[in-house]
């Protein structure tokens, strides 16, 4: 007995150093959107835009909305912005809202709730994530044709296009650096013989590395930073949040439903908000961290 007490206490400071988050449920909503894709958080206004799919997501049927939700999951608005097609992933700058709708960029005027821009993109077939760097760039992933947009100085062109990328989702920008949750190379529909991880992409030399050492991590959606150096992202195939380290160790945090999709964090809440895409609600959890 001693012994396997020895060995516990020499083990504890091993567990302790990998420990990842704990997450605890804070709320759900109903299940009353339309294949919700995306949330992000308003911090000047305090309050969360829904994007709601709400049709084939590659068809410009103009069914897609935007609702609007607060921090304690009540439904102030289902249909703040009408007049979309497929609304997925979107980004705040100022008092823009910008969304990636298929194969444009729309702009919104958050104040006037109004569409102001609409940027073309002719050959995506599926823009998905969008972020913004600390000069307002704004970056799109192009999830079917490998590819990431870019609006810079009023225009918006393809940035970059690679098979490397293995079919970009989500985007997040830290410094001079784009990371990029890859879905991985689809084999029959959506599947993958070897399912996504992230990249890394050099701003200015558009160089496109691996995270770590490149094991194999999910069909990757959404991408946040834990604030720590690590990352919350979402498996959409497998229905899960991952805590995923620089050196590319993956952790399921939480089972969700199939089609946990692009996330949302809270540092000063402690809370991570995740859109489950298929089941058509919304659902909240709790950062605990593991002592």
């Amino acid at each position: 007995m001693n012994h396997i007490l020895g060995m516990l206490v020499l083990l504890l400071p091993i567990i302790s150093s990998a420990a990842s988050p704990i997450l605890l449920p804070a709320w759900q909503t109903e299940a009353v959107f339309e294949q919700p894709e995306s949330v992000v958080y308003d911090a000047k206004r305090k309050q969360i835009y829904v994007s709601n799919v709400n049709g084939n997501p590659t068809e410009a049927a103009g069914n897609g909305y935007i609702s609007l939700l607060s921090v304690d999951g009540e439904i102030i608005e289902q249909h703040w912005l009408d007049g979309l097609n497929a609304p997925k992933g979107m980004a705040i700058v100022g008092d823009k809202l910008y969304i990636a709708d298929i194969n444009e960029l729309v702009v919104v005027d958050i104040k006037n709730q109004k569409i102001i821009q609409h940027y073309s993109a002719p050959k995506a077939k599926f823009l998905n994530d969008v972020a913004a760097d600390e000069n307002g760039n704004i970056y799109v992933s192009g999830f079917l044709t490998n590819s990431i947009y870019r609006l810079n100085d009023g225009k918006f062109e393809l940035w970059i296009q690679s098979e490397q990328l293995e079919v970009p989702n989500g985007l997040l920008v830290e410094g001079n650096k784009l990371l990029v949750a890859s879905w991985g190379n689809m084999t029959d529909g959506f599947a993958t013989a070897i399912p996504g991880h992230i990249k890394t992409i050099d701003v200015a030399s558009k160089t496109i590395e691996s995270l770590g050492d490149a094991s194999p991590a999910g069909n990757l959606d959404g991408l946040e930073s834990d604030a720590n150096g690590n990352y919350y992202v979402t498996d959409w195939m497998a229905g899960a949040l991952l805590h995923i380290t620089p050196t590319g160790m993956s952790t399921t945090l939480v089972k969700l439903g199939q089609g946990s999709a692009d996330h949302t964090v809270l540092p000063e809440q402690n809370l991570i908000i995740i859109p489950i895409m298929n089941s058509g609600y919304i659902t909240a959890y709790n950062i605990k961290e593991n002592q």
